[in-house]
């Protein structure tokens, strides 16, 4: 697949991006809010702030109680839209590129005689794999993550990783392209062997398939 960096929620664009997006909506948030919501590390939050506010895209006001305030200047509300339009763009390409990778696995699958697919990691990526999963008669079995809870992937629940040794599955495909490494760590801790375990985003899969 094409290595070709984009702005996906790994990137330093794409956090950038989601920090202006929501500094923009001018709601009093800490930097321990901002790291909740946006799931990215409070360290990593404190960096990014400090980064925007040196470029002069955000100021920032002290309010009462040691609280502070992030306001969007008019070159932080430019660039905003500038990382917007680059994201749509990239996330394009991405489309194009992941939908074929998908594909070719799904089918691949299929031939080798596999039926129950289990996802794991859920983002945009994962609307994807779960369109071309449609096109075959594959099944997904079980969608996992490690942040699971009471939210639903087109109708499935979100288990967490953990529970993977106990599901009947014949295989586990990667469906983020962030932190694949890790979900293969914990899938294999959880109990699944590594050969059934696909990530498109890593080199010599389809050499596995049987």
């Amino acid at each position: 697949m094409n290595n070709k960096e984009t702005d996906t929620p790994g990137t330093d664009e794409y956090r950038s991006l989601l920090l202006l997006d929501e500094i923009s909506k001018e709601n009093q948030l800490t930097q321990r809010d901002l790291s909740k919501q946006l799931g990215i590390a409070l360290g990593l939050i404190n960096s990014y702030i400090k980064n925007l506010t040196t470029k002069g895209y955000i100021t920032v006001s002290t309010i009462p109680k040691k609280r502070y305030r992030y306001y969007l200047t008019p070159s932080g509300l430019a660039e905003k839209t500038r990382l917007t339009y680059r994201h749509l763009q990239n996330f394009t390409n991405l489309y194009r590129v992941a939908r074929k990778d998908f594909q070719t696995l799904f089918k691949a699958l299929e031939a080798s005689g596999h039926q129950n697919i289990a996802f794991c990691g859920v983002d945009e990526v994962s609307e994807i794999a779960f369109l071309s999963l449609s096109e075959t008669e594959l099944t997904l079995s079980a969608v996992l993550d490690s942040a699971s809870g009471e939210n639903k992937f087109f109708g499935n629940d979100i288990l967490p990783i953990g529970s993977a040794g106990t599901l009947e599955i014949d295989a586990v495909v990667i469906t983020s392209f962030t932190g694949g490494g890790g979900y293969v760590g914990a899938l294999v801790e959880a109990g699944i062997d590594e050969k059934r375990i696909y990530d498109i985003s890593s080199g010599g899969w389809l050499k596995r398939i049987e």
